[in-house]
């Protein structure tokens, strides 16, 4: 079953079409997901901001942050969301060859900083093995980031 996007024309609350501005500036997600959702506007917009929120502002770097949604949308199996791109990421100099390397075997690549190593471990097993993240992992990342940019990770 698929949910056909709504038009623009046809989206009439200001902040959702703002909102889906946004989006379109910022590349994730791009148009077409949001006009999805606007066929629920309520939650659309509650959706799109905590998006927005969680991806665009905050104390971590957007870049680390496209990277980890990149390889999160990848062990997913979801291509839609792998393939889209940031346009802030790309603008503040994030490449294809970083995406490649983060969403790969990153450990022991030079590319990357104890920090980022670290959050890039703490999405993949937030995702795939949530029991391995206790106190000591927690412990690790207090090391490289403040409990809020923890819960940013996240």
């Amino acid at each position: 079953m698929n949910i056909e996007p709504l038009k623009a024309e046809e989206i009439r609350d200001p902040e959702l079409q703002e909102l889906i501005r946004r989006c379109e500036a910022l590349g994730v997600p791009d148009a077409l997901f949001p006009r999805v959702l606007a066929r629920a506007p309520g939650h659309a917009k509650a959706l799109l901001r905590a998006l927005l929120h969680s991806h665009v502002e905050g104390a971590v770097d957007h870049r680390l942050k496209e990277i980890i949604r990149v390889r999160l949308a990848r062990t997913a199996g979801d291509p839609y969301f792998a393939s889209l791109r940031s346009a802030r990421a790309r603008q503040a100099g994030l490449d294809e060859e970083r995406i490649e390397a983060g969403a790969g075997s990153f450990e022991n690549d030079p590319r990357f900083t104890a920090a980022e190593k670290w959050a890039l471990r703490y999405a993949r097993e937030m995702y795939l093995n949530p029991e391995k993240v206790d106190a000591a992992f927690y412990t690790e990342g207090k090391m490289h980031y403040t409990e809020a940019q923890i819960m940013e990770l996240g």
